[in-house]
């Protein structure tokens, strides 16, 4: 079980390296006749891609989407997809002075004790570069839920201790137009001008800082997800959780839900005409997601990255012999990775609810 695939039934293999010909991902058991919008994919790869702004990496790649197989006449025809995305701008000699120092935080060292070998140049496997493929199977994944009505949005709600005011989520696709509108990919304009000259504060220091995104998926059916050990959020958050940088996950009111009493956070159901499908709830303090499965309300949830570990200071670290020595960072990274991180998580928010819809179409084919 090596980790690289992720689903069940739409299920993604990926593959590649950060300083290797290129990266990709295969796709297998996408429904057939999808129509595959390449253009809308190289849109939602645009957004991830290093060398944007000021305020992210300045490697330049286009990312340039490949499909190879998999799509006939602009439908996908149920047979595996597979896309390459090629490497165009690997600078290795900056990595040269790190081929036997482990970078504090980094990968460098598990993958040296776990494989007895590692690709130095930009962490190789480990490197987020991966994640470019994750978010061409996300958005093949999310031309599939669009059949469905169903709609994804998140944005970068903090950076370091810079939080967003909560924004009004009744129009998605005028958050998306403020999201864009703005380098930060911050839902809130005058926050996100607070957290760019933040950034670039942080950049010209030689440091990094990490930030949080907050997600909505909005008009998943009541139903989805199971019991017990595959729980609809245990899924939101191992996708979440294998991004790289991200070290927590809250769904719904989170650990401020622990601070409640239940008859503050118990969300009161209301329906329209008895009508169990016209169902909704007073508040959302569950995030959409009861017992492990989707109450059809909004599913909220929210996802904080570390701040990036390469940074341009002189820090402690060890050699391959054990030997204590130092070590500062080179070449092109980013300061905060949030702002490229947005598409990301929904990406891989798009992966967990298209395999989730294929599953309960198993349970329920009248239905779904």
């Amino acid at each position: 079980m090596a980790g690289n695939s992720f689903g069940d039934l739409f299920k993604i293999s990926t593959f590649g390296e950060s300083h290797g010909k290129a990266i990709g991902v295969i796709i297998d058991g996408c429904p057939p006749n999808i129509d595959i919008d390449e253009a809308f994919i190289q849109a939602e790869l645009d957004k991830r891609k290093p060398g944007q702004s000021k305020i992210t990496t300045q490697r330049k790649e286009s990312d340039t989407a490949q499909i190879l197989s998999g799509v006939f006449e602009g439908k996908s025809t149920g047979t595996p997809i597979a896309i390459i995305i090629p490497n165009e701008d690997q600078r290795s000699k900056d990595y040269s002075h790190i081929k036997d120092k482990f970078r504090p935080s980094h990968a460098d060292y598990t993958y040296h004790m776990k494989y007895g070998i590692r690709d130095y140049r930009g962490g190789g496997r480990s490197s987020a570069r991966e994640t470019a493929a994750r978010v061409a199977a996300g958005a093949i994944a999310k031309l599939y839920l669009k059949k469905h009505g169903i709609e994804i949005f998140a944005h970068v709600s903090a950076v370091g201790k810079i939080e967003a005011p909560n924004v009004d989520a009744s129009d998605l696709s005028a958050l998306l137009a403020i999201r864009e509108d703005n380098i930060a990919r911050c839902a809130d304009p005058a926050t996100a001008k607070e957290m760019i000259e933040f950034i670039d504060a942080v950049r010209k220091d030689g440091d990094t800082v990490g930030g949080k995104i907050a997600a909505i998926i909005r008009n998943v059916p009541a139903g989805i997800g199971a019991p017990v050990f595959d729980k609809l959020h245990a899924e939101l958050a191992k996708a979440m959780m294998s991004i790289n940088a991200v070290h927590g996950f809250e769904y719904g009111s989170g650990f401020a839900g622990s601070e409640m009493r239940g008859s503050e956070h118990n969300d009161l159901f209301f329906s329209e005409d008895q009508d169990l499908h016209k169902m909704h709830t007073a508040t959302n303090f569950s995030g959409g997601i009861q017992g492990g499965i989707s109450n059809g309300m909004d599913i909220t949830f929210r996802t904080a990255f570390k701040p990036v570990a390469t940074i341009m200071k002189e820090q402690q670290t060890i050699n391959e012999a054990g030997q204590e020595t130092t070590i500062s960072g080179k070449g092109r990274h980013d300061p905060c990775v949030v702002s490229r991180a947005v598409i990301i998580v929904e990406a891989m928010a798009a992966l967990v609810i298209t395999d989730q819809l294929l599953k309960q179409a198993s349970y329920n084919s009248d239905k779904f």
